[in-house]
């Protein structure tokens, strides 16, 4: 999750840009590689100045080496599918796009925008094996690789480990555990716990589905039938409904608000991601804690919260993960030699660099090299995190949590991706069903079993909309 002032991740991908888009692909399949003029446009949605500013900086070094010009545009996310639609109409698509997330990927392949042959020869290239195999998995539809995967991140439970051993409560990695954490720690002037309600934000949806992958709910089951209304979804919906209703804050909670009211010391327990990390620490301005202890120790926060990365429903047999993972993609009319060069190069010679941009939110998904297997997860330990503030990650967060972090890619599961229903999940995070389930639900204005028959009726109706 990212909105673009916070460095969380979202995706707006709304239906009428899926279905623009579609209309679209045939010209787009008409054309082929661009002209070898040794000149390529790279869209990046690291699109933040300072992000734009270090890539140009690793960008100097590849045009030095290679003699081949980068044309760098930073574009924001929610902006993309437009975008691509005009570019695609114009006959003006870039050649490369960055930190496309899977939804954006999918949607753009089923759309026949990518060149699939360009990402499978620079993973063989690199070496299939120095690359985290779940997400080659999530990146790739068979053995068509869609994109080179490049950095992921985690959604997280975060919560305040000193109040919860205050209790003698175990750490909250099952929906009972959870609940009873929430319950116990709720008192007034004190929420215990802060989780999006907000119908109209993907982080809704995003929070949502790390509570329901953890209790084996699917978008859609094998046979690509939507199954919200499961009695695994259906329970996902009433644990949501308790955390959110009788354990959180009144009102509609926003990525904002369940930050804030867990850095002010409000509520014992907040669903973010893991671009929350360096704020957490004290390392942002923009977003210090303000809890009463964290006036006198800005680290306060950090040093008493736990986290879980995987979760335990009662109806799941494995914990699970939810997180996004960013790829590298080529499109139709890329420039086929250039193209490679340069992802492969930010791959290698510039991986460091990228996935330093921000490295709670970029784990590396290539571990290291054929030479050297874990070269670049240990880079990432020692990678500086923070803005106005720098510090090592690992000289912030025990070792203990940071493999928990790099060993939750490999855990990551996601609705809809396994199944190859990729389009539809970019689709379901423009028009947003299960958000405004959730808030409708959370508002009291619906059941949690009418808010998961509602969201399967939207999403069933999606689906159509997209055949």
């Amino acid at each position: 999750m990212r909105i673009r002032t916070l460095r969380s991740r979202t995706t707006a991908v709304g239906i009428t840009a899926a279905v623009g888009i579609g209309l679209l692909s045939g010209c787009a399949q008409s054309t082929g590689p661009g002209r070898p003029d040794r000149e390529i446009t790279v869209w990046s949605q690291e699109n933040l100045p300072d992000r734009v500013a270090a890539t140009q900086k690793v960008i100097g070094g590849f045009e030095r080496k290679t003699g081949i010009k980068v044309n760098l545009v930073g574009v924001d996310e929610a902006q993309m599918p437009q975008l691509i639609m005009s570019a695609a109409a114009s006959g003006k698509l870039p050649d490369v796009i960055g930190a496309a997330p899977m939804g954006q990927v999918w949607q753009m392949y089923s759309n026949g925008l990518l060149n699939t042959d360009i990402p499978k020869r620079i993973v063989d290239e690199l070496g299939r094996n120095t690359f985290n195999a779940n997400a080659l998995e999530l990146t790739s539809d068979g053995a068509t690789s869609l994109g080179v995967p490049s950095d992921a991140w985690l959604q997280l439970l975060v919560y305040r480990k000193d109040q919860l051993d205050k209790k003698g409560l175990a750490a909250p990695d099952t929906y009972a555990r959870t609940l009873a954490a929430a319950k116990a720690l709720t008192t007034k002037g004190r929420d215990g716990i802060s989780a999006a309600t907000d119908p109209s934000d993907a982080f809704t949806s995003q929070s949502f589905e790390s509570i329901a992958l953890a209790n084996d709910c699917q978008l859609v089951d094998d046979r690509h039938e939507v199954a919200l209304d499961s009695p695994q979804c259906e329970t996902a919906f009433k644990a949501y409904d308790q955390l959110t209703r009788a354990y959180g804050a009144p009102g509609t909670q926003t990525v904002d608000s369940t930050r804030a009211t867990y850095f002010a010391g409000r509520s014992s327990m907040v669903i973010w991601s893991s671009f929350l990390l360096d704020e957490l620490a004290g390392l942002r301005k923009d977003a210090l804690p303000s809890c009463p202890e964290c006036k006198k120790d800005p680290q306060y926060l950090s040093d008493h919260s736990g986290i879980v990365t995987a979760m335990k429903g009662p109806d799941a047999k494995d914990a699970a993960q939810f997180g996004e993972i960013t790829s590298w993609v080529t499109t139709k009319t890329a420039e086929t030699a250039a193209s490679q060069e340069f992802i492969e190069y930010m791959m290698g010679t510039g991986y460091e660099s990228w996935f330093g941009l921000a490295p709670e939110g970029k784990i590396p998904v290539r571990e290291g090299t054929a030479s050297d297997p874990e070269r670049y997860l240990n880079a990432w330990r020692h990678s500086d995190i923070g803005v106005d503030t720098r510090k090592p990650l690992d000289e912030v967060f025990p070792d203990s949590l940071l493999d928990q972090l790099a060993d939750g890619v490999s855990n990551m599961h996601r609705w809809g991706i396994t199944q190859g229903e990729g389009a539809l999940v970019g689709a379901t995070n423009g028009e947003l069903p299960v958000p405004k389930a959730i808030g409708a639900m959370s508002g009291g204005q619906t059941s949690p079993t009418e808010a998961a028959r509602e969201a399967d009726e939207e999403v069933t109706a999606l689906k159509k909309s997209l055949q």
